[in-house]
């Protein structure tokens, strides 16, 4: 299956900016191919808004995001991949969601079934969704 994290971050951007409310991004910005301003980097992340008055010619991909937005009176291009978002949060309530880890890609081995009898397979090896209570 496709990963879920492109689709949250739409609908959750869409759902802030419907609420009349500032959607913010939190992005692990030592994550490869991560283009931000570094002099806003704080212990390892940054915390970009991303609502549609802050940027310019925002994209909301399924493989990064990324924008135009001014920082410090300086344009600045900005390109990050989806694995490397953390979560997005209206800045005015807090609310929002934090996405789990490895929750951008794929993961490998989650493939098809490996041949042979399903009791082959140790229990603790099938992967349970989890959700989680965001405030």
């Amino acid at each position: 299956m496709k990963p879920r994290r492109p689709y949250l971050l739409r609908a959750l951007h869409e759902w802030i900016t419907d609420s009349g409310e500032t959607p913010h991004i939190v992005v692990d910005a030592a994550a490869d191919g991560v283009t931000v301003p570094r002099q806003y980097v704080k212990d390892g992340k940054i915390i970009l808004n991303i609502s549609y008055t802050a940027t310019q010619m925002l994209k909301l991909g399924n493989e990064f995001v990324s924008f135009e937005a001014r920082f410090g009176g300086a344009t600045f291009g900005v390109h990050v991949p989806l694995r490397a978002v953390l979560g997005i949060y209206a800045r005015e309530t807090g609310q929002g969601m934090i996405f789990p880890e490895g929750d951008a890609d794929p993961d490998p081995t989650d493939g098809p079934p490996a041949a042979g009898p399903p009791e082959a397979k140790p229990a603790a090896a099938s992967k349970r969704p989890k959700l989680q209570v965001v405030k």
